[in-house]
């Protein structure tokens, strides 16, 4: 399943991450990695995705949660 398809206060772990290798990297910076548990917060009306990592919490877009796969 992918990230944007996850209902808010869905936890999950992050078992891949499908984006250009730049982006990758900046969100493995952040904490983002392969492994971590993710808590889908807020979905904006198909737009924005509010996710807690890591005790810290991050705005995506969906042209990013979409090409972030969890389970």
């Amino acid at each position: 399943m992918y990230l944007s398809e996850g209902k808010i206060g869905d936890d999950h772990k992050i078992c891949d991450i499908r984006l250009p290798i730049n982006m990758e990297k900046r969100l493995e910076a952040l904490g983002m990695t392969r492994g971590s548990s993710i808590t889908i917060l807020n979905s904006k009306n198909h737009g924005v995705l509010i996710v807690k990592v890591r005790g810290t919490r991050f705005a995506l877009g969906r042209n990013i949660t979409k090409n972030i796969l969890v389970g």
